[in-house]
């Protein structure tokens, strides 16, 4: 009898992680669904991190998306990204230096041009408690390990809003400090000239431009 309850409990475990893996692919299937519909998208973001001996550090910035062309500009108070789909140029304003590189625009590592739909292929994922977060409602939540063990990073945290939308996006490094990305605003399908992504150097007067490519 006691071996029969092992095996039934075991039993339940599997299936009840296998209804929560459904159940979490149900909902990446709608956020993705939605980000698919957007050939723009233009948000105003958070991003916080947390390091493992405690010390804070946060910032503010935008970021503008063309996604057919893989193209993408982030605006933050010390640095600017600009990717014309081909090249990224890393504006570092505080020393006045612009770095060129390559654009990688595969889904090995996270980044801009994936920010929102990363979780595709790579990852295992399982559903979570919703959580109530004052001005957003009540979230779904979304848990996310890689399935190459070798990444720096052992969890991603997901939450969803009512609308589908990605709210925050959080990583778990194994060094122990936590890196949050939080969407405050998103406008999608709206206009943005073709300029914001090519790198204009009249913009960045005085600035030396290193080329890494």
């Amino acid at each position: 009898m006691i071996r029969f309850l092992y095996v039934l409990l075991a039993f339940l475990s599997v299936s009840t992680a296998f209804a929560q893996d459904r159940y979490a692919k149900s909902i990446l299937d709608e956020v993705s669904k939605k980000y698919d519909s957007y050939r723009t998208i233009q948000s105003n973001f958070t991003f916080k991190a947390v390091q493992a001996k405690g010390e804070n550090y946060s910032d503010k910035g935008e970021m503008f998306m063309n996604k057919p062309a893989q193209q993408y500009k982030i605006v933050l108070p010390e640095q600017d990204l600009i990717s014309d789909g081909k090249s990224v140029w890393s504006v570092l304003k505080e020393d006045k230096e612009v770095q060129v590189s390559e654009a990688d625009n595969s889904n090995e590592s996270i980044g801009p041009n994936n920010i929102f739909t990363f979780y595709r292929t790579g990852f295992k994922y399982i559903s979570m408690d919703d959580e109530s977060v004052s001005g957003a409602g009540k979230l779904k939540v979304i848990e996310l390990s890689p399935e190459d063990t070798k990444r720096n990073y052992f969890k991603i945290k997901l939450r969803i809003n009512k609308n589908n939308h990605i709210h925050d996006v959080t990583i778990f490094d194994k060094s122990g400090s936590r890196y949050t990305y939080t969407i405050n605003t998103l406008y999608v399908n709206n206009p943005i000239p073709a300029s914001t992504f090519q790198f204009q150097k009249a913009n960045y007067a005085g600035f030396e431009v290193v080329d890494l490519r």
